[in-house]
């Protein structure tokens, strides 16, 4: 679809905030992609981007037009899905956002199941925090989230939620591994007379626990923080540390690293949502659509297997 290249071009430059930026990704000059874009200005009669020595941003006009053409690309790939599945073909990519626990068993798994049916779909999958993949859905860059705590977005459609509680994750060897009478669940308080490792504030779970402890009191022995779950296991196995995951996070094969899941005492961590969904009245391409009732029958799967609290489909 060629006569979209410039719309192309727009939306690079809003993302990389920079024309030679953009004009190095979409593999032309700075002076074509500059050229094309005051084209596009003088036939709208607005002007879309606040030129600076530093870079550009998008002026009002230009955030209203790159929200249309952002929303106008999706509803193009919905139609190649559509028209590539009448072929017969089944090809499309399937756009997601997903919180890490999900990202090192759960999620690959789904895939791996999808792909041996679906061979030609392609995926585009990021993992990163609850506020970025509710962003990252309302500017068009995804269809599906898949996300703990999720912010509020006014147009978002929860598709299924599950509650989920933290657990306390340590190897086999911690003196906290091994429950005590009739599976005991885990006080908060034991935890805390043992070094952690924490996930950063910006995780969902890490902004839970903060919570507890705001309301509590309690304090932890932080020995590290970090952004990733797989550096944080890796604390949890060499280090001997204490960290803490969602429910269906919690490391299927911890028994082959020597790791251990404790359930923590519901009078000390409330649950949270685990939300999978996507914009209210969007249109999902074919093959998103097909993956999105895989993940709810999954999903729904692990309640029957007693890894969520709760379900509900919405």
């Amino acid at each position: 679809m060629k006569h979209l290249r410039i719309l192309d071009y727009v939306d690079e430059v809003a993302r990389s905030r920079s024309i030679r930026r953009a004009a190095e990704q979409l593999n032309v000059t700075a002076s074509a992609v500059n050229r094309r874009i005051a084209d596009l200005e003088e036939e709208l009669g607005a002007v879309l981007f606040d030129r600076q020595p530093n870079g550009v941003r998008l002026t009002a006009a230009g955030e209203v037009f790159v929200n249309y053409l952002r929303k106008q690309n999706g509803e193009a790939e919905r139609m190649k899905s559509q028209i590539e599945d009448l072929k017969g073909l089944r090809r499309g990519t399937v756009r997601l956002a997903c919180s890490q626990a999900l990202a090192l068993d759960f999620l690959p798994r789904i895939v791996a199941e999808f792909h041996k049916t679906h061979p030609k779909v392609e995926f585009n999958i990021k993992v990163v925090d609850h506020e970025y993949a509710m962003a990252a859905l309302a500017a068009f860059e995804v269809d599906l989230v898949l996300v703990f705590r999720p912010p509020f977005l006014a147009n978002f459609h929860p598709m299924m939620t599950l509650e989920q509680r933290l657990v306390a994750v340590m190897a086999k060897t911690h003196p906290l591994a091994k429950a005590s009478g009739k599976a005991r669940k885990l006080r908060l308080r034991d935890c805390a007379a043992h070094p952690v490792a924490l996930a950063e504030r910006s995780i969902g779970g890490r902004q839970l626990l903060e919570e507890v402890m705001a309301r509590t009191g309690l304090r932890f022995n932080i020995m590290a923080e970090s952004n990733s779950f797989e550096m944080l296991r890796g604390l949890v196995i060499h280090a001997g540390l204490i960290s803490f995951q969602i429910q269906i996070g919690a490391l299927p094969d911890g028994n082959k690293l020597g790791l251990v899941a404790r359930e923590i005492d519901a009078r000390d961590m409330p649950t949270a949502k685990l939300v999978f969904g996507g914009l209210r009245d969007r249109n999902l391409p074919v093959a998103t659509a097909v993956f999105a009732e895989l993940v709810k029958r999954r999903l729904e799967a692990l309640v029957n297997a007693d890894i969520g609290s709760g379900h509900r489909k919405t």
